[in-house]
C-alpha cells in the first residue's frame, strides 16, 4: 500500500516510516520541516500542498502531523486551528476524493485531562478510557485535537471513509516541560505504570490501525502501556501507590533505589488501553515490567530519554 505519512520529520514519523516499510508499504512523507523521511515539504494547512502530495500516488493516509502542547508557547491560537483542524479537514477531503478506504489519525490522551483531573482533586485515581466524559480539554491543543477527532467521525459517518483515531499517551523523549521532579528517566519509568508508551509501540499501533481500519468503520482507541492495576485499585493508587507497586513488584523499590530513583507516593490517573487490544489486536510490547528487567540485568532502558531533543520544526524556526 502507498501511504502518505504526515509529520514524517517528527519523533513518531522517524519510527513509523520504517515500521510501515517493514510490513511492505511504501511511504511518502509530508512535513513542514525537511527530514530523511520527508518527500514533500509544506503545511497540511494548505490544500494545494496536500493535493500535491496526494498526486504522487497514495492509497491511504496516516496523519501524525500536529502542533502540540509545548507549541502553545511558540504559536498563536490560530496556528493550532490552521494545522490541527483545517489541516485534518484538508487531508480527509483529499482522501475521500481519492476514493481511499482508510484513514488513521494520531490524537492525544491530553484532551481527556480537564483542569480538575490535572489538579488531582478526586480522592481516588481517575480511570480513563474511551468512554470517559464529558470532555473538557484545558488548552488549545486539546480543543483542536478533539475537533479533529470529530471531523474523522463525521467523514466515517457521512462519507464512508473508515477512520481509526489513536489517542496516544506520552512517548516524547525530552524532559517534561512542567515537572522537574522526579528526574527525566525516573519519571518516564513511573509513567509506564499508568500513562506512557514507547515510540516504537506508538508506531506499531499505527501500523495495526492501518490494517484494521476498513473493518472498523470508525474507531477511537486509547493507546498506552498496559497498567498492572485494575479499577479496584483506584483508592490505593491515590492513597499509597508505592505500597501497591511493592506488592505487585517486590523488588521494584530496591531496583529504583540502586539507580537513585524513587517510587511514586500517589498516582492520580490511569489510562486503560483494553479496547485497542480487543478491537485492533494491539498491545504494547514494553511495560513497567520491562523497565525492572532492564534494571535487574543492566540492559539499556527500554524507552528513549533525550533531554536535548528538539523537534525539527523548532530547529528550523
Amino acid at each position: 500500500m502507498r501511504v502518505l505519512l504526515t509529520g514524517s520529520s517528527g519523533w513518531l514519523g522517524r519510527f513509523l516510516a520504517p515500521a510501515l516499510r517493514e510490513v511492505g508499504h511504501s511511504v511518502t512523507g509530508l512535513d513542514l520541516a525537511p527530514g530523511p523521511e520527508t518527500h514533500v515539504v509544506g503545511s497540511i494547512a494548505s490544500r494545494a500542498v496536500v493535493d500535491r502530495a496526494m498526486g504522487l500516488g497514495i492509497d491511504a493516509v496516516i496523519h501524525t502531523a500536529a502542533l502540540h502542547k509545548p507549541d502553545i508557547a511558540r504559536y498563536p491560537v490560530q496556528a493550532f486551528i490552521d494545522v490541527n483542524v483545517t489541516g485534518t479537514l484538508n487531508l480527509l477531503e483529499a482522501a475521500r476524493a481519492a476514493g481511499h478506504d482508510r484513514f488513521v489519525m494520531t490524537s492525544t490522551t491530553s484532551l481527556m485531562i480537564s483542569e480538575a483531573i490535572r489538579r488531582e482533586e478526586s480522592p481516588d485515581a481517575v480511570w480513563l478510557d474511551e468512554a470517559t466524559g464529558p470532555l473538557a480539554p484545558r488548552n488549545i491543543y486539546g480543543v483542536t485535537k478533539l475537533a479533529a477527532e470529530g471531523l474523522c467521525r463525521l467523514h466515517a459517518a457521512d462519507h464512508g471513509l473508515a477512520c481509526a483515531v489513536l489517542r496516544t499517551s506520552r512517548f516524547f523523549p525530552e524532559d517534561d516541560d512542567t515537572h522537574k521532579r522526579p528526574s527525566g528517566e525516573n519519571l518516564k519509568a513511573i509513567e509506564l505504570l499508568h500513562r506512557r508508551l514507547t515510540v516504537e509501540d506508538a508506531a506499531a499501533a499505527h501500523v495495526a490501525a492501518l490494517e484494521k481500519a476498513p473493518v472498523i468503520g470508525f474507531g477511537l482507541y486509547l493507546v498506552s502501556a498496559p497498567p498492572p492495576f485494575s479499577r479496584a485499585d483506584a483508592a490505593a493508587l491515590k492513597a499509597n501507590a508505592a505500597a501497591l507497586i511493592r506488592e505487585r513488584f517486590p523488588d521494584a523499590e530496591a531496583l529504583f533505589a540502586a539507580r537513585g530513583w524513587q517510587l511514586p507516593q500517589s498516582l492520580g490517573r490511569v489510562y486503560d488501553p483494553a479496547l485497542a487490544e480487543t478491537e485492533l489486536g494491539f498491545r504494547c510490547r514494553t511495560d513497567f515490567a520491562a523497565v525492572l528487567e532492564a534494571l535487574r540485568t543492566g540492559a539499556p532502558l527500554p524507552f528513549a530519554h533525550d533531554p536535548a531533543y528538539t523537534s525539527p520544526l523548532v530547529k528550523g524556526r
